[in-house]
């Protein structure tokens, strides 16, 4: 059944077996016995297996029951513990880019943010993560109201050129990053969290001091951070692919 999954699309038996590690007559009995109860189907006309309608529904059983947040509050904390770093968790609210845990090292880091604190979409490398993946219609509403709503001194007006270079980047690296701003002094990665549909529902952002923290989009900083949403993706059923 894993061998089926992770190959994606109907086998052969001979594949199949091959690809479990099993021989073939071993294989062919418990895909009879798997095929009665609906884990597995096979198509009369090519002989192929592919997965049925009974594992189709318990994988979208829990899917259902999968919070993002809670999904990944563990990894945040042994991303905090590893790295010394602080760790945020945000997810799109109603008002845009939405801070809902904080998870501080030994020493927290002194920066302006709690539960509940809104980034902006341009300034912060959390919201220009969210920019970067979110649909264009949505961003372009939510950045026309980042400057009322946050303020000059949060959410500073970008040409939209430049918003869109920053964008850019971000698509290339899969990662977004800010360099003491808006903090001064204070360095930040933020990575994307996607769901089985491939859409971003989560941004794991690591901060940490300037002094110690290297800006490197190939640092220890930025693969930890892209590492740990990545394993939280795969878990919420994200198989990868285009989106980084």
């Amino acid at each position: 059944l894993l061998a089926l999954g992770q190959h994606g699309r109907p086998m052969a038996l001979k594949d199949l077996s091959k690809a479990a590690g099993m021989p073939t007559g071993k294989a062919h009995p418990y895909l009879v016995s798997f095929a009665k109860v609906g884990f597995v189907v096979q198509d009369t006309a090519t002989g192929y297996y592919w997965l049925g309608p009974t594992a189709i529904q318990l994988g979208l059983v829990s899917l259902q029951m999968l919070n993002p947040v809670r999904e990944a509050t563990p990894d945040a904390e042994r991303l905090a513990e590893s790295t010394g770093h602080s760790v945020a968790l945000a997810v799109w609210g109603n008002q845009g880019p939405t801070i809902v845990r904080l998870v501080d090292p030994i020493y927290p880091l002194h920066v302006n943010l709690r539960t509940g604190t809104v980034m902006s979409l341009a300034g912060t490398a959390t919201g220009r993560l969210f920019a970067a993946f979110l649909p264009r219609p949505l961003v372009e509403r939510s950045m026309a109201e980042d400057y009322k709503r946050l303020g000059p001194d949060i959410a500073r007006p970008l040409k939209p050129e430049e918003v869109e270079k920053q964008l850019v980047e971000v698509r290339r690296h899969g990662l977004s990053r800010s360099v003491g701003h808006p903090t001064p002094g204070v360095n930040s990665f933020a990575a994307p969290v996607f769901d089985y549909s491939g859409n971003i529902v989560l941004v794991i952002t690591l901060m940490g001091s300037s002094g110690i923290f290297d800006p490197s989009w190939s640092g220890p900083q930025a693969k930890a951070v892209k590492a740990c949403a990545a394993e939280v993706s795969k878990r919420l059923g994200h198989r990868g692919g285009g989106e980084t």
